[in-house]
Order: C-alpha cells, then sequence, then structure tokens
C-alpha cells in the first residue's frame, strides 16, 4: 500500500498552513497512524443478493461481514465500517474506497460517531472515494462527526456516479462535547465534496468550512439558533430529480424540531440537503427519513 494516494499537499485548504508541525507523539504516515478500506460489491445473481467481491483494509478501518435484515429489500448489503481506535488523531491520515458494480444494491455506515480528539500540532485528514455503477444504488450514511476542542479536521469526499445509479450520502457534524461544556471550541473542520458523472464531467462541487474561533457560528446565514448541521448529497436520474424534491421538503414544514431544505442540484443531477436542529438524534432520524423516502422512489419495487 505504499503507493497509496492520500490528501496531497495542493489537496488542503489554506486554513491548515498553520498546523504542520512536528507531531510529539508519532510522525504523519506511520504505523497505526494510516487507515485504508477498499471495499468492492457487486450482484451476484445466483444468491440473488449483493456480496463483497474484494476487500483490502489497514487497521484502524476494517469491515464486517455483510449483513441483509432489510425484509423489503433482501438484497441490499448492509455494511458497517469498524475501528478499534477511540477516535482520530493529529497526524491519522484515512482513505476509504468503495465500488458497487453489476447493480449492486449496499448500505453502508459506521460503528458509531467519528471522534477528532484534541490537537496541539498537525491536523488529521480523510478520503473518501464512492463509485457507483450502472443500475447501482448505495446509501452511505456514517455516524456523526464530534470536532472536540481545539481539533482540526480535513475530509475530501469524491462521488463517481453513473447517470442510471443512484447515491445517497451524509455527514453529520456536531458542536463537540457538549456534555464537557465544549461547544464550538474545535479549531477548524472542513469538508470538501465533488461529484463526477462516468464520464469524468463534474456534476456538482461543496465546500463546508467551518472555523469557530473566526466566525460567530449562531449568526444568521451559518448556524443560527442550532447547533448540529446535516448535509445530504442525493445523486441519483434526473427523472426522479422533481419528485423527491417535492417529497422531501415537506419534512421540513411545521416541524419545530428541524430546519432545513432541499435544493436541487446543477443539470438536475440530485438534490442538496442541509437540517439544522439542536439535536443529533433528530437529525439523524430525519437523514433516515429521508433515504427511507429515496429507497421507495428508486429501488423499492425493483427486481433483480
Amino acid at each position: 500500500m505504499t503507493d497509496l494516494k492520500f490528501c496531497s499537499p495542493e489537496d488542503i485548504p489554506s486554513q491548515f498552513a498553520s498546523f504542520d508541525g512536528k507531531i510529539p507523539q508519532m510522525d504523519v504516515g506511520k504505523t497505526g497512524k494510516i487507515g485504508f478500506l477498499k471495499l468492492t460489491l457487486g450482484f451476484d445473481s445466483q444468491r440473488n443478493k449483493t456480496i463483497i467481491t474484494e476487500q483490502l483494509s489497514r487497521v484502524p478501518l476494517y469491515v464486517q461481514k455483510a449483513l441483509y435484515y432489510d425484509e423489503t429489500i433482501p438484497s441490499m448489503a448492509h455494511v458497517f465500517v469498524l475501528s478499534p481506535s477511540g477516535g482520530v488523531l493529529q497526524g491519522d491520515r484515512y482513505r476509504t474506497d468503495i465500488e458497487l458494480k453489476n447493480g449492486a444494491i449496499s448500505h453502508i455506515t459506521t460503528q458509531g460517531a467519528t471522534r477528532i480528539y484534541k490537537m496541539n500540532s498537525n491536523y488529521a485528514t480523510q478520503m473518501i472515494n464512492l463509485n457507483v455503477g450502472k443500475n447501482c444504488y448505495l446509501e452511505f450514511l456514517p455516524e456523526q462527526l464530534i470536532p472536540y476542542k481545539n481539533s482540526r479536521y480535513y475530509q475530501k469526499a469524491t462521488f463517481k456516479v453513473d447517470d442510471s445509479a443512484t447515491l445517497v450520502y451524509s455527514e453529520t457534524i456536531v458542536p463537540g462535547r457538549v456534555a464537557m461544556g465544549e461547544l464550538f471550541d474545535y479549531d477548524v473542520c472542513c469538508l470538501k465534496t465533488l461529484c463526477y458523472d462516468d464520464k469524468q464531467e463534474m456534476k456538482f462541487h461543496d465546500n463546508c468550512i467551518l472555523e469557530p474561533k473566526k466566525q460567530t457560528m449562531n449568526s444568521l446565514g451559518i448556524f443560527g439558533n442550532r447547533t448540529v448541521l446535516s448535509m445530504m448529497y442525493v445523486v441519483t436520474k434526473k427523472e426522479c430529480v422533481e419528485e423527491l424534491y417535492e417529497i422531501i421538503n415537506q419534512i421540513f414544514k411545521d416541524n419545530d424540531e428541524i430546519i432545513g431544505g432541499a435544493s436541487i442540484l446543477p443539470n438536475n443531477s440530485g438534490l442538496s440537503v442541509r437540517i439544522l436542529s439542536n439535536s443529533s438524534e433528530v437529525n439523524k432520524i430525519t437523514v433516515y427519513n429521508i433515504a427511507q423516502i429515496i429507497r421507495k422512489q428508486i429501488i423499492h419495487n425493483a427486481k433483480h
């Protein structure tokens, strides 16, 4: 795995430049600080279900075997990304590559929240590369990110989605360890998202850069009077976008717990959804409700 590419210097936003320094406990890229996961899933017509056809990992990232517990879509492979470590430390470099082929259907999530620990030098990065092939369907819905006090985290997610496929992706950011008195005490959390079609033509590009020590987080246009943010990207067939847009936006009407809405992405390639509340559980329920809506519209009646 020595030739694997993680976040290159030109990828890293300028907000992280001042944090490049020596790391007291362990150097960047040393054993235990590089996590890698590569998964390929495909539909097996003989077993009539999606299976993992290729798996390669380096701890602290790995997966258990696929589970099949959705009775309405028995062919869907449910996969949990696991980590034996307590969280993400300074100097950690993670990369996850997932590809779906041959009409595969999968739901992928994490075993628990991603905890970004306090950092006194350097920062942590993660690359997520999702390749959703022809007639495939992927839900990638990890648990929330919890950036601890003085933490710095950069994530670059790159999607390649065939025009006939669907990707449902989410990220949820909480303000920190609120029970310990931390509320927006992290240095910087940057989430960069790029999406391409199968011809490598860009569908959309989105950036979220949060710097609580330089921004007024409770101002209008950032968080307002809410503290938990979820972002969803629904990349799907153009003919499904308008209907999904109408249905999803109904969720936010007359709802006192959440603020949010769906917007149509450029070239009618899908939807961007923003969700704000004061509870990570409320956001999670909303994300999964939206995922259920999309399942019903896209694959509930599909047969392999």
